[in-house]
């Protein structure tokens, strides 16, 4: 199964959580309850919180090819915004390994210091960013914990009182007030939207 196909998500139709797990499980699952449910189905990507736009017309052959093909597409994007050389069909690094080549555009002094540095520019780097999240002290992954929170919040839960104040909390890490902004809330928004905003998510 490709990593696109694998992306973890889960959907809503209106307040009630419907389908949680893989994109393709999760797309199927839905595909199988659209004729039962009524209103708008939201699907959303557990590691970002965005809402996952899902094409399910046609069988479940379709569906997977569509998938697999935007999977492939937005990997493609990705390697060329991150100035990636390789192309459909050309493997680089070591994949076993989750090593993936893409090219990085430096000022002349920054190759002429990496070449000077044992190991070669590639370890040199590697080691120059597991230094930075050490010293991050997590507060990246925290930030992107409120984001995703957030996301997902403000799509489903933008009409409910007390919405703006535990958006304040969740942002000011006050987790207790916004939990308790949620109290009255659906219970599955709710419970999704603590999920999310913890740094590493439990799996559902």
């Amino acid at each position: 199964m490709s990593t696109y196909l694998s992306t973890r998500c889960t959907a809503f139709a209106g307040v009630n959580r419907i389908a949680t797990g893989s994109l393709i499980d999760v797309a199927l699952t839905i595909k199988g309850m659209e004729d039962r449910i009524e209103g708008p189905i939201l699907t959303f990507d557990d590691a970002s919180g965005a809402v996952i736009d899902l094409d399910l017309r046609g069988g479940t052959a379709e569906i997977v090819t569509r998938l697999t093909g935007r999977g492939k597409a937005k990997a493609f994007d990705s390697g060329h915004q991150g100035g990636g050389t390789n192309g459909p069909g050309r493997s680089r690094g070591r994949p076993k390994l989750g090593v993936i080549a893409r090219e990085v555009t430096l000022l002349p002094r920054h190759w002429e210091w990496l070449a000077k540095q044992p190991g070669g520019a590639s370890q040199v780097l590697r080691r120059i960013v597991d230094e930075a999240r050490r010293a991050d002290g997590g507060k990246s992954d925290l930030n992107a914990a409120h984001e995703r929170t957030y996301r997902f919040l403000s799509a489903l839960a933008g009409n409910l009182v007390g919405y703006e104040e535990a958006i304040r909390a969740l942002f000011a890490g006050d987790y207790k007030s916004f939990n308790g902004r949620m109290a009255t809330w659906p219970s599955d928004i709710r419970d999704h939207a603590i999920t999310l905003s913890q740094s590493a998510p439990t799996q559902e």
